[in-house]
């Protein structure tokens, strides 16, 4: 906590006058000074500055505070860090009352080692920019693909050549540990005992994208071959200054535009931001090779009020849009617009600006689709809304979307949209999701479990689900909580002498209980299943497709986790009975990869098998052609078989 004493003192010492000019042209307009407003745009001033009052106000669109809310709005800064900033300014030393003199030392150690880093990272882009201009190959590349010169300087575009040492021209010292650290040099231990390693650059022949945070210092690359190649784009690794799930490319570049144009457009690569840039759309941004997280849409609404994303329209697009939905979702208010656009599925959005032009994609954002239209569709998708069966299935998709948007006038509407599509009164429909999720009473049982191991029921405690699904705990969180658990039992016995509470049976576990429970206990496993497999446990019937669509959004935001973490999460999410109540725990504890692609080969061919019978039993309309198809596939698929 920093005391309200020393921030008053600062904000004395502070004239915010200094601090805006920085970044606003004013000018005198009696007693206060005018400009051009940063946070919208506009042709005329009215963006007011008070020396008096130390104070900002604009007349057009609200915006007002003092110096610490203008670094916080105009640079994305969290509030200790422009606390921290203004008071480097006034030469001050900012106090912190609960940190130890060691905990205080070490973070000055981490920041400086921060600081180092970046500088490492700026050298090196540099070199790139120096080697740009001198290799005609990679200019040409550029100017195909209709970029200019003065773009590819506004993003500091540059060039890593051919060869395995390039980077040692740019620093005194190869073998700088910080090379390594920063992820542009890769050392690759040697095999023999008491063999030399071996170090080399990670980027080679590439044009290179310099990553920037929101205070323009570079992070990390991304780098794109010329040719054929693959990968054919290459991003730095995790650093102690690089998060892709955190981090955008063209957030520093784009702020003034978002102002400009009044919205962010989200994208899905490097080239797309650069060509959108080069035919007026500066406002675009994209993510960094992952699906967009919580905190990708934070950092955007610190910037603007509306966030178009821009997908392609093939079944990978639409599946970046579920999880662009639901990462934005907790952060909607009436003053927020999340809108969607899907591209043709032949074009992605440097493609489409350089093939049709700026007007038919600004006609494309136009149309794009509002957030609460691409809740509902997403919701509806694959269901037979003429049955009672298929407008179930879509009211049981909607309410965890519909529980995660914030209390407000958007929710309380799209209640009446969801009811209206489910033929069921508003009223109705709101008594029953109130009535599902409503606190369970100290009287109640506790939850059957199947497990034959684990902490007692009351453990848990009652779960409120009244409220909106929170957003998911940061790492560190969910570690903490982890830790402080009580450990599981594994000498818990269902036997009626044990001083223990007795778990209830249930029924055999399905393949599918299985497999899910193998994923939650080894949540590395899934971006090693192929997207076959990753799409036939997304097809899962309830609660087995939404348990397994937030293990992928756990994943994106935080990476794999020990089943302590990932039980965490699920606890804190409110969605730990859910997991309690799936069969074959005992089966999974010991699983290997195998194991569970075992387990998934066998859903898919009695899968297979029972669109055989469905094929059987239409009589002489039966599709003989697709039934020999099938048996040829489950044929094969049972060849995969292990030998028992």
């Amino acid at each position: 906590m920093i005391p309200p004493g020393f921030i008053q003192d600062l904000l004395a010492r502070t004239d915010i006058v200094d601090v805006v000019s920085r970044h606003v042209e004013l000018k005198k307009g009696g007693a206060n000074l005018m400009g051009l407003c940063p946070f919208h745009g506009e042709k005329s001033p009215s963006f007011s500055v008070s020396p008096s009052k130390q104070f900002y106000h604009c007349f057009g669109c609200g915006v007002n505070g003092n110096a610490i809310s203008f670094l916080m709005e105009y640079s994305g800064l969290g509030f200790v860090e422009a606390v921290q900033e203004l008071a480097q300014g006034a030469g001050m030393q900012v106090p912190s009352d609960e940190r130890s003199p060691q905990d205080r030392e070490r973070a000055a150690e981490h920041k400086k080692h921060q600081a180092t880093l970046s500088e490492t990272l700026e050298r090196a882009a540099a070199h790139y920019r120096m080697q740009l201009k001198g290799n005609q190959r990679a200019v040409e590349y550029l100017k195909g693909r209709g970029l200019s010169g003065q773009i590819a300087a506004r993003f500091g575009l540059g060039y890593a050549p051919e060869g395995w040492r390039a980077l040692a021209s740019a620093f005194p010292s190869y073998d700088e540990p910080l090379l390594v650290e920063s992820g542009l040099v890769i050392l690759h231990e040697a095999e023999q005992e008491g063999g030399e390693a071996k170090r080399y650059d990670r980027f080679r022949d590439r044009v290179m994208f310099p990553i920037r945070n929101v205070q323009g210092e570079t992070i990390g690359f991304g780098g794109r071959v010329l040719d054929k190649g693959e990968p054919k784009y290459l991003n730095s690794p995790e650093t102690p200054v690089f998060h892709k799930g955190r981090e955008l490319y063209g957030l520093f570049e784009g702020r003034a535009a978002f102002r400009q144009r009044g919205y962010a457009l989200v994208v899905e690569g490097y080239m797309d931001v650069v060509a959108l840039a080069q035919h007026g759309f500066g406002n675009a941004v994209a993510t960094l090779g992952t699906a967009c997280t919580a905190d990708h849409v934070q950092k955007l609404f610190r910037f603007t009020d509306s966030v178009v994303f821009s997908f392609d329209g093939d079944a990978a697009g639409r599946r970046a849009a579920v999880r662009a939905l639901e990462a934005s979702l907790p952060h909607i208010n009436e003053m927020r617009t999340v809108r969607f656009l899907f591209l043709p599925t032949e074009h992605d959005p440097d493609s489409y600006v350089r093939e049709l032009g700026a007007d038919a994609f600004e006609r494309c954002i136009e149309a794009a689709v509002p957030l609460s239209r691409q809740l509902v569709d997403t919701s509806a998708e694959g269901c037979d809304l003429s049955s009672a069966e298929g407008r179930a299935r879509m009211l049981a998709r909607a309410k965890p979307l519909w529980l995660a948007l914030p209390d407000g006038l958007l929710k309380r509407q799209l209640l009446g949209e969801l009811a209206k599509k489910a033929q069921l009164p508003d009223q109705e429909l709101m008594s029953f999701w109130q009535v599902a999720t409503a606190r369970p009473s100290p009287s109640h049982s506790p939850p059957e479990h199947a497990m034959t191991e684990g902490p007692p029921p009351e453990y848990f405690g009652p779960i409120d689900e009244h409220h909106p699904a929170p957003q998911q705990p940061p790492r560190r969180k969910l570690q903490q909580q982890a830790s402080q658990r009580k450990p599981w039992r594994k000498d818990w016995k269902r036997d009626p002498d044990a001083d223990m509470p007795r778990f209830p049976r249930r029924a055999p576990a399905g393949p599918a209980d299985v497999a899910l429970r193998m994923l939650l206990l080894n949540s590395v496993w899934w971006e090693q299943l192929s997207p076959e497999d990753q799409s036939l446990l997304h097809e899962l019937p309830e609660p087995h497709g939404s348990l397994v669509a937030w293990l992928e959004r756990f994943l994106v935001n935080h990476g794999p986790g020990a089943w302590t973490v990932v039980e965490a999460a699920l606890i804190d999410e409110g969605l730990i009975e859910q997991v309690q109540a799936l069969g074959g725990w005992d089966h999974a504890e010991e699983a290997a990869l195998d194991d569970l692609r075992a387990v998934l080969r066998a859903m898919l061919i009695a899968r297979l098998e029972e669109e055989q019978r469905l094929i059987t039993s239409a009589g002489a309309a039966a599709d003989l052609g697709r039934y020999r198809e099938l048996n040829e596939q489950i044929r094969l698929l049972k060849q995969l078989r292990p030998a028992a």
